[in-house]
């Protein structure tokens, strides 16, 4: 299996007195362009995953929305999980993944999460990753039980918005 973790794009500020509580925080238009960009660097890379989770929170589900879009993949296939919240463990992740059929997943989710689930999955005795927002991480999950990956990439969205120049 090929699992790709990306962080949520730029969200509103959190010192922004306007700013929605954490669970309805939504990206900014900046975050929104980034995204996309970011996206269209994975569709440079042919990433096509068959499956999509997401975190629920509002920032990451629209940035899932955008990668469907540029990846010409269905929305409605993002499946919601507590499992891709930020105070989530990481086991409970692989748990998840577990239920699957091995195919190539794509999770949209937060920091510090995401992180300490890659040094989780290729058991690193910390994080020692620091995704960006709109960043990607792609693990090649050996096995998930026990967890057994090795961290095949990472790039910012800096870089991913390269790659589609």
């Amino acid at each position: 299996m090929r699992l790709y973790l990306m962080r949520h794009g730029i969200a509103v500020d959190r010192e922004d007195p306007d700013c929605p509580t954490e669970e309805e925080r939504y990206l900014t238009s900046k975050g929104i362009d980034r995204t996309r960009s970011a996206a269209h660097g994975l569709a440079e890379l042919k990433v096509k995953p068959a499956v999509l989770l997401t975190s629920p929170l509002v920032r990451a589900v629209q940035t899932g929305e955008i990668v469907c879009e540029v990846l010409d993949l269905d929305p409605k296939q993002l499946r919601a999980t507590d499992a891709l919240k930020s105070d989530a463990k990481p086991a409970r992740l692989a748990e998840e993944l577990a239920q699957l059929d091995g195919e190539d997943v794509i999770c949209f989710g937060h920091a510090p999460h995401l992180d300490e689930f890659i040094a989780f999955a290729v058991k690193a005795g910390s994080a020692f990753t620091a995704l960006k927002k709109a960043g990607v991480a792609c693990l090649e999950i050996g096995s998930l039980s026990p967890v057994r990956a090795r961290l095949a990439w990472l790039l910012t969205a800096k870089a991913l918005r390269h790659l589609s120049d």
